[in-house]
Formats: structure tokens, C-alpha cells, sequence
């Protein structure tokens, strides 16, 4: 999974929510039915997991950060969570359907997960998710390469904890794990960030913390303030940084 990102849930759940806004678009996708057995895979801290277990499913949250799923399990009591690592799990029920939703392009051994998704999956299952795909966030992450290589020497690249993948690219993937593909959108989706001026810092608090985990505060404080200034020229819009967002929204089927 990500290298050295600390997940911040309550943060997570009042500046990001429109991960969750569009997400329910993705559910409409799952369609999930009365009685099915779902596993949302990256449930954070849980939100669209209770809107799959308001369709009547049975549905189980899983996610590798202890400290969402803390948050999840107070939100949802009776809802169940369980710890997992999306690039290498086993469950021990098969599901009728894999939902993930702004979680997989944390995940860069794309193979390992879709074998393990695979796998949990009942023949005739669903994996229905979205997540970033090719060129998501580039401007943003220019100007981070661009703060840490002129004023630190640092190489971005060796510590992006992201894997965005072109269409092509996760056809075959989905492909070479077994599944049938029955739908893939690859589409702009700008996203105004919370925060207006500081929207990018924002951001960068809630999803940067692997290029910067050596920094010192006043480092981290004065890189954030560069990357802003930077991203202005092409993410600033009237009063707000617009996140130039990228999704693949995939649909598949394990076959019978």
C-alpha cells in the first residue's frame, strides 16, 4: 500500500467529502441488491459502506488504515470492518460483489490486488470501483516535483505513492487476472478542493504526507506554501484551486 501516508479521518471526512459525493455515483453502478454479500475494499471511514448496507446488502467494509477504520466502526456499529491489505488478502467468504471506490490508486501492486479481488469473488461476481486513472492530478504533482528537486534535491518519483494507469493498461490487467470486462470510462472530473487559498495545503496535509515524511515542520510548511504558488497558474478559478482529477470507472465480472 501507500508508503508513509497517515490517514487523518476526520479530516478526511470534512475536506474530502466529495470522494464520498461522487462515489455514490459508483454505487449506482454496483447496484447492489437485498441480501447480497459486498465487500467495499479501501472503506475509509465508512460512509458509502452504509449506503450499500441501506440497499439491503450485506456488506463488510476492509482497509489497511487502523485509524479509519476506528473511525468506521463508531460511525457504523453494526456494520462490520475488518483490517486488509488491498495488493494481498484472503477472505473467507466469496461475495457477490468487490465495490471500491478513490482507493486503488493508492494500491501500486495493481496485479497482487485483482488477483485477491479475484479471488473473494463468487463466479458470476461483480468488481465495480473508480479511482484515479492516466494524468490525474499531474499539475499538482509537477509542482511537487518541481519544489523538491529545485530546493531540496529530492527525486519526487522515488517516493510517489500512487498508481494512476491509462485504460489500456487496466483492461489488461483486469484481463490477465481473469476477469470480463463489461464497461470502463476514463473522464476529467475538476474537483474544487476545500479550503479556498489554502485549498492545495489542504490537500497536500490530507494526501502528501509520503514526500515529506523527513520534513520538519517549518520544511514542510514553507514546501507546501512553494507547490501552492506553483499550481496557481493552471488550478486557481475564481475563488477556488480546482484538482485536475482524472477517473477510471471500471465495471467487471468473474465468469462462470
Amino acid at each position: 500500500m501507500a508508503r508513509s501516508q497517515i490517514w487523518k479521518p476526520e479530516q478526511y471526512d470534512s475536506h474530502m467529502s466529495f470522494n464520498t459525493v461522487y462515489g455514490k455515483d459508483v454505487i449506482s453502478l454496483l447496484a447492489p441488491k437485498e441480501g447480497e454479500r459486498i465487500l467495499d475494499l479501501g472503506c475509509g471511514t465508512g460512509t458509502l459502506t452504509s449506503e450499500i448496507a441501506a440497499a439491503g446488502a450485506q456488506v463488510t467494509g476492509m482497509d489497511n488504515s487502523a485509524e479509519m477504520l476506528q473511525q468506521a466502526r463508531a460511525n457504523y456499529p453494526n456494520i462490520p470492518f475488518i483490517k486488509g491489505n488491498a495488493e494481498q488478502f484472503q477472505t473467507s467468504i466469496r461475495y457477490d460483489a468487490v465495490f471500491s471506490n478513490a482507493a486503488l490508486h493508492w494500491v501500486q501492486d495493481a496485479s497482487g490486488a485483482l488477483h485477491s479481488i479475484y479471488g473473494a469473488l463468487e463466479p458470476g461476481g461483480r468488481f465495480v470501483a473508480e479511482f484515479g486513472g492516466k494524468g490525474n492530478i499531474e499539475e499538482i504533482y509537477q509542482a511537487i516535483k518541481t519544489v523538491l528537486a529545485d530546493d531540496y534535491g529530492i527525486d519526487a518519483d522515488s517516493r510517489n505513492p500512487w498508481y494512476y494507469p491509462s485504460p489500456g493498461e487496466y483492461a489488461a490487467q483486469l484481463e490477465m487476472a481473469g476477469f470480463r470486462v463489461n464497461a470502463l470510462f476514463y473522464f476529467d472530473r475538476p474537483t474544487k478542493l476545500v479550503g479556498g487559498e489554502e485549498g492545495i495545503l489542504v490537500w497536500l496535509k490530507q494526501f502528501g504526507d509520503s514526500f515529506f515524511t523527513d520534513f520538519s515542520v517549518k520544511e514542510r510548511h514553507q514546501a507546501f506554501q512553494r507547490i501552492s504558488e506553483i499550481a496557481k497558474t493552471h488550478l486557481w478559478h475564481a475563488d477556488s484551486y480546482y484538482g485536475d482529477y482524472k477517473r477510471l470507472r471500471i465495471a467487471a465480472v468473474k465468469p462462470h
